[in-house]
């Protein structure tokens, strides 16, 4: 399939069931509030070695958090409850607890959640131990809040957060003329796929350079450089799927709370791609995936295509 002269790729991207929980960060003022949401998400690009990935969803007005302050909203993803658990409660007690003037709260609405739910995470209710015995608990309706005494006055956090089961490594691989282009196009495609619900882009400014495959010649490295899209190994690698005319190859990484979302994320990333087309140095849209044996999920990226072409006819 081409749409405005840029390749659509008969492939899919794999991924993989998550568990995910929405934290919603608030401040005095929406600078401080994203000062913790920014610390909190730091090193988590991937579950591979940061533990979990997570990002910033959105930035929220004061009529959208519990307090009526400004706030941040952010999402976490991990590969189990119990790991997830785990980097919330460090996340927040390095980033949050200790940034001046903030509160933290669940995000997710258990009546109106889309994704399955699961089991709840510790927040308040584990951090409360900082107080040394000072914190106080404040039920309001049937929520109940930590109270813990901090320098700047009080530290507020719900007692725990919702996590539901949730989707992650959707996909898609931008194959440009040269570095401009590619930068161009994934930077465009990233804007886009923000501008959604319920879902991130955990790398650097939503893009990854350094695409990866399962396995390597070294027995020590579970993964390794995926050669097959590296445009210095065309003509060396002979699993390369790239002609001399590709320049610069990026990825954006999608995870979100639903399948529905993370296809809606990668429709609008395809949209941003093509609206550039090859005049804007797009030459192909792809996908990661391992054979479909690794992981339930399979968007692909034809059916999506599908529907992007439709809109734009």
């Amino acid at each position: 399939m081409q749409i405005n002269d840029t390749l659509i790729d008969d492939t899919f991207a794999e991924a993989f069931p998550m568990k995910a929980t929405r934290l919603v960060i608030t401040a005095h003022t929406p600078v401080w509030a994203n000062h913790a949401a920014t610390s909190l998400t730091g090193f988590a690009t991937s579950v591979i070695g940061c533990g979990c990935e997570a990002g910033i969803e959105r930035e929220l007005a004061p009529h959208e958090t519990p307090d009526g302050r400004p706030g941040v909203s952010v999402l976490l993803f991990a590969v189990s409850t119990k790991e997830l658990a785990k980097q919330v409660e460090r996340r927040v007690g390095q980033c949050v607890l200790t940034c001046p003037t903030t509160a933290v709260y669940s995000g997710i609405d258990p009546a109106t959640s889309r994704a399955p739910l699961s089991d709840n995470a510790p927040l308040g209710s584990s951090l409360r131990f900082f107080g040394d015995g000072w914190q106080i608990a404040k039920m309001l309706g049937d929520t109940r809040y930590w109270r813990v005494p901090v320098m700047d006055g009080e530290f507020v956090a719900q007692e725990s957060t919702v996590t539901v089961k949730a989707v992650g490594g959707g996909n898609l691989l931008l194959l440009a003329r040269d570095m401009d282009s590619a930068l161009r196009v994934a930077e465009s495609a990233v804007a886009a796929m923000r501008r959604l619900p319920n879902v991130i882009m955990p790398f650097p400014g939503g893009v990854v350079r350094s695409g990866s495959k399962v396995g390597s010649k070294y027995a020590a490295a579970p993964a390794s450089t995926n050669d097959a899209f590296c445009p210095t190994l065309i003509g060396l690698s002979p699993k390369s799927e790239l002609d001399a005319e590709v320049g610069c190859v990026l990825e954006i990484v999608i995870d979100g709370l639903t399948d529905s979302d993370v296809g809606a994320a990668m429709t609008a990333g395809i949209t941003a791609a093509v609206g550039l087309g090859r005049a804007g140095g797009v030459l192909r849209i792809s996908a990661g995936n391992y054979g479909g044996k690794l992981g339930p999920y399979h968007f692909h990226l034809r059916q999506l295509a599908a529907g992007v072409e439709g809109r734009r006819a």
